[in-house]
């Protein structure tokens, strides 16, 4: 059902627990999961604003993304679970997006937090990839108590 199953990290322990459930589902369907690390630069690449340090926040991005996708890689292997790692720099729910299209995932786990008196709300950026992915996409929702 789910061969590959990709889940999107920021460090956060919204994505700390959707790796978890993650590792937990590519258990019981022997799949594989991507670790998929979206460098946020602002003003790029869809704009002509050319930051200064935009090689600054680049390499400290790929060095972040390198340090949480090699987390996960690792958690997986330790549970018996195969799993590769990918960097991208763009606009984060885009690039979700897009890698889920290109690399064929079936499924996109995603961590969500708790926002404000009213109850659980998605994420903007889980919101923008629950509505423009085409596969199925599993929220994990962090409660009050998290």
């Amino acid at each position: 059902m789910y061969d590959t199953i990709l889940i999107p990290v920021d460090g956060s322990d919204e994505s700390k627990k959707a790796v978890d459930h993650g590792i937990e589902l590519a258990k019981a369907f022997d799949s594989t999961i991507h670790a998929l690390y979206v460098i946020n630069v602002p003003g790029t690449p869809r704009t002509p604003y050319i930051r200064d340090d935009e090689e600054e926040i680049r390499k400290a991005g790929r060095d972040f993304g390198e340090q949480v996708t090699g987390e996960v890689v690792r958690l997986a292997g330790e549970a018996g679970v195969d799993a590769v790692s990918a960097i991208r720099t763009g606009t984060v729910h885009e690039d979700i997006v897009e890698y889920a299209d290109e690399e064929g995932m079936d499924t996109i786990v995603m961590g969500t937090g708790y926002r404000g008196k009213m109850g659980a709300l998605l994420g903007s950026i889980t919101e923008k990839v629950v509505r423009t992915a085409e596969v199925p996409v599993t929220t994990i929702r962090m409660g009050i108590d998290d």
